[in-house]
């Protein structure tokens, strides 16, 4: 998996338990998937479809710092899938813990908002690096 960005959990994200609110992670996990899926597919216009299910394996708190990696899961005509993983980072000893995964679809769109096609000299790449 390809490092794609990292957050630093804030005061102001933390709910009722005293972890991260999950909202703020998807959130986090949408904003990270859709800047690795714009670089891969060389275009800004992309549009998330899909998140498949995500299980929240370990807690996060205040301070932590949460990096996200991804890899290319599918790529179809106009919708690239990613496998995304949330880690934190732990800085005594520059080791990660998996906090949650998840994959996440997107399509590259027009004007419109309509879908089309990846190009596909970019679309076989991709397939390439996938496999």
């Amino acid at each position: 998996m390809e490092y794609v960005t990292t957050k630093i959990c804030q005061a102001g994200q933390i709910g009722i338990h005293g972890n991260l609110f999950g909202g703020i992670m998807l959130s986090w996990f949408d904003e990270a998937g859709a800047a690795y899926a714009a670089y891969l597919c060389s275009t800004p216009h992309l549009v998330t479809v899909k998140m498949d299910e995500v299980v929240f394996k370990k807690p996060v708190r205040t301070g932590d710092h949460i990096r996200f990696f991804g890899e290319v899961y599918h790529v179809g005509t106009s919708s690239i899938t990613l496998a995304l993983e949330a880690r934190r980072f732990l800085f005594d000893n520059g080791t990660y813990e998996l906090v949650c995964s998840t994959e996440i679809t997107y399509v590259r769109i027009d004007e419109q908002g309509k879908a089309v096609p990846i190009d596909e000299q970019i679309r076989q790449r991709l397939k390439a690096k996938k496999g």
